[in-house]
């Protein structure tokens, strides 16, 4: 296919919910160079934080500030902005999200760093544009400042560090701000994650790996914790937004239930076999789910492809003919085959659909009902696994 899609996210948040619904309406050709990496929020708010207490033990800010990530790289970042008050100092990150297509490359990341009473440890602030953890299931329980437990740690190392320098207590108050991070927030599933009033602060390494595909997966493992914590008896995953639409409003579905799959079949089931949830509804449009029932876990162009044969199989074993059939051998798209099926009053996607929960199940064993929902285009029942 010409100009294959290339997509990434997205999110999460949740955490992982950096990455966005943005990244499947974003059409981009194989790179023909590396793609540069970039840094995470987290590893920026960390070299803010550095760079603000530094400030505030010795008056001057350094410039660049160095930091270690916790797979021993040692990276420098600019400064974008300084202040140094008596009871505070701030410094600013813009952060560098390298090649990816991240909501928050761009953005501006602020720490505020005040000395607290003496043997109160550290303590974090959630800032202008940084979300408040709102439900269970997330790695920080509901109240606390939407910044994940590895940005927190490298912010307490920084602090631990310097304070041991310069043999003061490491006893402060950190305050993540991201200026424009409420309206960013906005295009992230932050908001379906009980994350409310902005940005998470993410990053397990502190690198930003273009197009990754590792950080959508975490992201729905999020969304599974985070539906489990909630007690839902019922969660939808969706390959996209028109199926999820549709899953939606067939079941009245809150949007805590709902997670963005995209094209990873495997991450999603695989996650539910150890993590099981009571009811699972999987909706998609017909190719990438019969690439589903053919045992394809990743169901994007780029890495699965729709065996027509199968097809065309399937439309001989629901009484097709052979010209039918070798018609939908030879379709140009699944979609094509489809519209052929139905045409001769077929039913192949209730077929397929079947197929598909099959597969599911394997994956993710028999402790979770599982069914398969086909929806057209227009977003129109096309199949389902009940029949």
């Amino acid at each position: 296919m010409a100009g294959e899609r290339l997509i990434a996210i997205l999110l999460l948040l949740l955490i992982a919910t950096k990455r966005t619904r943005f990244y499947k309406h974003v059409m981009i050709g194989k790179p023909t160079s590396p793609l540069r990496r970039g840094w995470t929020t987290g590893a920026c708010a960390t070299a803010a934080t550095r760079a603000a207490f530094s400030a505030l033990l010795t008056g001057t800010f350094p410039d660049p500030v160095r930091i270690t990530l916790p797979r021993g790289q040692c990276p420098e970042f600019a400064l974008a902005r300084q202040q140094l008050e008596p009871d505070f100092a701030m410094a600013g990150i813009i952060k560098d999200a390298g090649d990816d297509p991240d909501v928050t490359h761009k953005a501006l990341i602020l720490a505020t760093v005040r000395h607290a009473a003496p043997g109160t440890g550290i303590h974090f602030r959630a800032g202008t544009g940084v979300g408040t953890v709102t439900r269970p299931g997330l790695p920080v329980p509901p109240g606390e400042p939407a910044i994940n437990p590895v940005p927190r740690q490298l912010m307490r190392e920084t602090v631990a560090e310097l304070a041991a320098r310069h043999d003061v207590p490491g006893d402060v108050e950190i305050e993540i701000s991201i200026p424009d991070g409420a309206e960013l927030a906005r295009h992230t599933l932050n908001g379906r994650l009980g994350i409310v009033g902005g940005l998470s602060v993410l990053g397990t390494t502190g690198v930003v790996v273009p197009f990754s595909c590792a950080a959508w997966i975490a992201s729905i493992h999020r969304g599974v914790d985070v539906c489990r914590a909630a007690g839902l008896s019922h969660v939808a995953a969706a390959t996209g937004s028109t199926s999820e639409s549709a899953v939606r409003a067939l079941y009245h579905l809150p949007d805590t239930a709902l997670i963005d799959m995209g094209d990873f079949a495997g991450g999603l089931l695989k996650y539910l076999r150890r993590h099981p949830v009571p009811h699972l509804t999987i909706a998609g449009g017909f190719a990438k789910l019969a690439k589903l029932a053919q045992g394809h876990l990743d169901l994007h162009s780029g890495r699965s492809s729709l065996d027509r044969k199968w097809l065309a199989d399937a439309v001989t074993s629901l009484g097709g003919g052979t010209e039918l059939a070798a018609r939908c051998a030879s379709a140009n798209s699944g979609m094509q085959i489809l519209q052929m099926a139905e045409a001769a009053k077929i039913p192949l996607a209730d077929l397929v659909a079947r197929r598909a929960a099959d597969q599911a199940r394997q994956i993710a064993g028999p402790q979770i009902a599982i069914e398969i929902l086909i929806f057209d285009r227009q977003g129109q029942l096309a199949g389902r696994s009940n029949g």
